[in-house]
Formats: structure tokens, sequence, C-alpha cells
């Protein structure tokens, strides 16, 4: 039979039916994850996420009645997934607690690597979660914690509860990085990689608890109009989330009359971020220039890096957060622009972690800065900005342990 003919008989055949596979609810939860993850819980429609996996938004209505109901499935199923990785499976009840935190450390490493594309949603969405889930997450957290916690105790006896909280904090921060950036290494050395910085995180000696950090940074005078309202609006996004601030609640923090008055110095809400983020990112770029100049090598040049980074950060704890939160918000030419800078940056710091440790290929050393830049958000957000156990010292001690595989030498 002819083709032409071939296709005049399926022609006249009847229409076929189009099944739903079998994994069509798993498919959705994927796509929406990855969907919340990289572009936020209020950035995304369920138009958007039945167009990702090209059905109808009633089809998707099917399996989930609502949005919410998408992402609380999705940011649940991924705290789950850390605490059932810290649960010891029956073979090794008895064993060494070392061996037991190597086999906690490799199922919540499996589990990240796995989730990657997705566990965004879980770091920096959560917010969104009604009161209700939000305490499931947290209890799902705590657990991981408290087993990360008992087996520190036990391999590192005398440990304060204070450093084994710090310790957990930051490991946990080290594998739950990858999701924050796309730098592509393979799964097994990514495993290894992270295993690896996770082993020096929990053999680190911190040094000893300094006085309450200050509160941050010198309050802006009021007549500062233009500063006043980058301020306020950080700290707004920072409490409420970005979607949840309007630039009439942004004026009114300023003390501006009107909202109007927003708009003599930025066209909107996105513009005030932008404009944020653009010097926070800027302030990183211009100090590596003269950290290498100044520097006699590679591992002095970025211990000051580590230090001015740390030091600016708390500063604006606030901004840090909201940088990784919401830079999805940012309108699109402004966030290539800070995605670029982000980009350069990060390579500056590899290079010079490569210096250090010729040992690692640039891909494994991006991996790794990623990973002591989200360390200062993470330890601020689940230990309290302002903590005196992750204190300026403690935190550049954990970036450098990250970085170089163990303290700066003197």
């Amino acid at each position: 039979m002819s083709a032409e003919n071939r296709r005049t008989a399926r022609a006249g055949d009847p229409p076929r039916v189009r099944r739903r596979p079998r994994d069509r609810r798993a498919q959705i939860a994927a796509a929406s994850a990855e969907a919340f993850g990289a572009l936020g819980y209020h950035g995304v429609s369920m138009e958007d996420i039945a167009s990702r996996l090209d059905i109808t938004s009633t089809a998707l209505y099917r399996h989930y009645p609502s949005k919410y109901a998408l992402f609380r499935e999705e940011a649940l199923r991924l705290s789950a997934h850390s605490a059932e990785a810290v649960r010891i499976p029956p073979e090794l009840t008895g064993s060494a607690a070392a061996q037991q935190l190597q086999h906690v450390v490799d199922a919540l490493i499996a589990k990240s690597i796995t989730n990657r594309r997705s566990a965004a949603l879980l770091r920096w969405q959560s917010r969104y979660l009604e009161p209700e889930d939000y305490r499931v997450l947290i209890e799902h957290l705590v657990r991981t914690y408290a087993v990360l916690g008992e087996l520190l105790a036990e391999t590192r006896a005398g440990l304060s509860g204070a450093d084994r909280a710090v310790l957990a904090t930051a490991a946990l921060s080290v594998i739950g990085s990858i999701s924050d950036h796309h730098v592509s290494v393979p799964a097994r050395s990514m495993a290894a990689l992270l295993r690896s910085a996770c082993a020096t995180v929990f053999a680190a000696e911190l040094p000893p608890i300094g006085d309450p950090e200050p509160a941050g940074a010198a309050e802006v005078p009021l007549t500062f109009k233009h500063e006043l309202l980058l301020k306020r609006a950080i700290e707004l996004f920072h409490e409420r989330g970005y979607p949840n601030v309007s630039v009439e609640d942004i004026a009114t923090a300023a003390g501006l009359p009107a909202s109007s008055a927003v708009y003599r110095f930025y066209r909107g809400k996105g513009d005030i971020l932008a404009a944020a983020f653009r010097r926070a990112a800027d302030r990183v770029s211009a100090a590596i220039g003269p950290a290498i100049a100044a520097a006699n090598g590679p591992e002095q040049a970025l211990t000051t890096l580590i230090e001015l980074y740390v030091t600016g950060s708390f500063a604006e704890r606030q901004l840090t957060f909201v940088y990784y939160a919401e830079i999805s918000n940012v309108p699109t030419e402004d966030r290539t622009v800070l995605r670029n800078i982000q980009r350069l940056n990060v390579e500056e710091w590899a290079k010079l972690v490569v210096g250090v440790r010729p040992e690692l290929s640039t891909a494994e050393a991006r991996v790794l800065v990623h990973a002591a830049l989200a360390l200062v958000v993470d330890l601020g957000q689940w230990l309290g900005p302002g903590n005196p156990i992750c204190d300026r010292a403690r935190v550049i001690r954990l970036m450098q342990v990250i970085l170089f595989g163990r303290a700066a030498t003197a």
C-alpha cells in the first residue's frame, strides 16, 4: 500500500482516544515543583503548569483542585524526604555512630541530587504555606536536625549543643545549596564533593561564641528618600514576601505622603528590587580586584573576600535573604544582568579556590563557592540573624572550611 493510501486509510479510521499516562500525577507534581522553585509560588499559575505539560488546565484540575494543593503536596513531599533520609535502617542499628552519620549524609545527598530542580521550592517558597502545613514541614526539618545532632554528639564527644546545631545547619546548607544554581557536575562526582564538604564541616573547630551581633546597618536619615525607599522595601519584602507588598505599603513605611511619590524615584516594585540587588552584586564584584591585587596568593585573596562578604551580608541580612528568595520577581532584563554579574563573581572566586585546591575542577569549585555563599543566608535564616552561635567569626570559619577543605592558614 502506498504512503498516500495509508494516510487515506488512517484518515477514515475512528479517532484515537488519547489515554492519560499512568504517571500523569507524578509528571504534574514534578513540573509544578520545578516551576515554583524557579518562578516562585506567586509567579506560577495553573495555566503555566498545564502549558509545561502540554495539557489543558481542565485536565490539570482533575488531579489537583487548586494551585495551593499542588504547592502544598510538593513542599511537604520534599520536607518528608529529609525526615525519611535520616532514618537509620535496621541493618545499621547498633553500628558505630560515624557509620550511621555517613549513611544519613549519603541519603540526604542522594535525595538532594534527585530533587535538585525542584528543591528551591522548599528552600525559598515554604513561607507561603498555610500555618498548619508549615508546622508539618517544620516537624520534618526538626527531625532531620535532631538526628544529625544526636549522631554528632556521639561522634564528637564534648561538642556543645550550640556547636552541634551550627554544624548540622551548615552541612544541610551545603547539601541543599545545589538547588540554587545550575552548575553541571556528574552525579557521582557531585555526591563525592558534597560528602567531602560535609565531612570537613562536621570536623570543623569553631571559634568561641562571641558577643551578640549589632542589629545591622545604621539607620538611613529620613531626608535620604531614595535610600530610605530601598531599605524599607527590602524590610517589607523580607517580612511578607514580595507579592504581598504593594507600592502603597512601601510609601507608607518610608513616610511618603502617597504611592505616587515612590514613582519619582523608581518605576515600580520590580525596579526597587533590581536596584537593591544590583547594589549588593556590585559590592561583591568591586571587592575582587583589590583583594587579588593586595594578596600574596589565592588563599589570602579568598580569605579577604570571605571576610568582606560576611561583613557585608551581616550588615544587610534581610537583603541577602531576599536576593535568594525573590530574584524571580526582578524584571527579566534586570534579572539577566544580575545573573551575569553573579556568574562572573562566582567564576572569580572559583579560580581562587582552584588555586588553593588544584585537585578540583572549575565546576566543582563553583559548586563549593555557591555552597559557601548560601551558608551565610541559611545560618541566619534557620538559627536567627542575631544568634551569637553563628556570629561573624564562626560563619567566616565555616566558609573557609567549605572552600579550602580546612580552616585558612594564618
